[in-house]
């Protein structure tokens, strides 16, 4: 047998594996990022509605008539742990990076913030409601373009 037609069979072997080996690696890793992706988005579309839900919910609590103070502040509690914001606000410290997360976070501390003007004794007459909600919506939009930015440079 010829040594060169065994090392020609041998380098051709090792280049056809070498190459299925590299094809594969590269159809893991963009279908490993497209799933990543997937689940940020989903996360991060709960995240945001869970926080505008929130907000919405709690704007509604205010022009409620015929609550007594103690009873919508009860329900303003409730509100913020009815809707899942919690829990995924330790989702997004966990899967967002840096950046998002701190972003995430302002959001979160801004819409408490709302949830806390309740314990004022009047809140119809809060003269600090309208800044408050103005923070909120400010971070809102700040975490909305956070998260797209996070999504578009994967």
């Amino acid at each position: 047998m010829d040594w060169g037609t065994l090392a020609g069979t041998a380098l051709g072997a090792i280049l056809g594996v070498s190459t299925t080996l590299i094809a594969e690696r590269s159809r893991w890793q963009r279908e490993s990022s497209a799933r990543e992706r997937g689940i940020k988005r989903q996360l991060y579309a709960e995240y945001l509605g869970a926080l505008s839900l929130t907000t919405h919910r709690l704007r509604d609590l205010k022009r409620s008539p015929g609550l007594a103070r103690e009873e919508r502040v009860e329900q303003a509690g409730e509100i913020l742990g009815s809707t899942n914001a919690y829990h995924l606000r330790y989702q997004m410290l966990i899967i967002a990076p840096a950046m998002l997360s701190e972003s995430a976070e302002q959001a979160f501390m801004r819409v408490r913030d709302l949830r806390d003007r309740f314990d004022e004794p009047d809140i119809s007459a809060d003269s600090e409601w309208s800044s408050t909600m103005r923070s909120v919506s400010d971070a809102l939009d700040s975490l909305r373009r956070a998260m797209r930015s996070d999504l578009t440079t994967d």
